[in-house]
């Protein structure tokens, strides 16, 4: 499962790589700034949380995300993304 922010949620390998593909396609020139990176290990499953800074042609945003991933035989599988936009906070 995927969930970009702002988008329905995404299942299955060819609904989520479409959408990887055409994010990362675009003309835009795109960076990536990973802050805040915690990792959680319990058994045979993990996650990430992560804020993802995003500087591009057009500003930057910044995207609070948590990926789940589990333990197979030949190593370890994201299973979850889920990103949520961030917006300051009101004074």
């Amino acid at each position: 499962m995927c969930t970009h922010p702002g988008w329905s949620t995404l299942r299955g390998w060819g609904a989520i790589v479409s959408s990887f593909t055409a994010l990362f396609r675009s003309n835009q020139s795109l960076q990536f700034l990973l802050t805040e990176v915690r990792v959680v290990i319990n058994g045979e499953s993990g996650w990430v949380t992560v804020d993802e800074n995003l500087l591009g042609d057009q500003g930057g945003t910044t995207v609070a995300a948590v990926n789940i991933f589990t333990r197979h035989r030949d190593g370890w599988r994201l299973v979850v993304h889920h990103g949520s936009a961030v917006h300051a906070s009101r004074s």
